[in-house]
């Protein structure tokens, strides 16, 4: 059985927080109900709230806010699609030609590390 690194505490520091990406991307794929997984659970906890409380998001519309963040981590859109699923969707929301869709919202808020609520945020399709 796999043993839970128990000395987790609220994150404080670049360095807590890369610790704790590092231990997150062991351990994703631990089963339910393992020690692991409780451990991820809480990882994905304290890597939201060091998250919220240290980045600032610039004042962009969300299509923007996507493609900062999609230079941040180094995707390409076919890692979006390969989150989604539809290359050609992903293309025309990234060139403002489509909305983002709910199921989009949740995937790329979890993917790109975004908060849900600043996806959701209006703003003007392309012609």
């Amino acid at each position: 059985m796999e043993k839970m690194k128990s000395d987790w505490f609220l994150l404080e520091t670049e360095q807590d927080y890369d610790a704790a990406l590092a231990r997150y991307e062991e351990i994703k794929q631990a089963e339910r109900g393992s020690a692991g997984h409780r451990e991820k659970l809480l990882l994905a906890h304290l890597i939201s709230d060091f998250e919220e409380r240290t980045s600032e998001l610039p004042e962009v519309d969300p299509v923007e806010l996507i493609k900062i963040r999609m230079e941040d981590f180094g995707y390409k859109p076919v890692d979006l699609a390969k989150e989604y699923g539809d290359k050609g969707t992903i293309s025309k929301v990234l060139n403002y030609k489509q909305a983002l869709s709910l199921t989009m919202v949740r995937k790329f808020s979890r993917l790109l590390h975004i908060p849900a609520e600043a996806l959701i945020a209006e703003y003007e399709l392309r012609q």
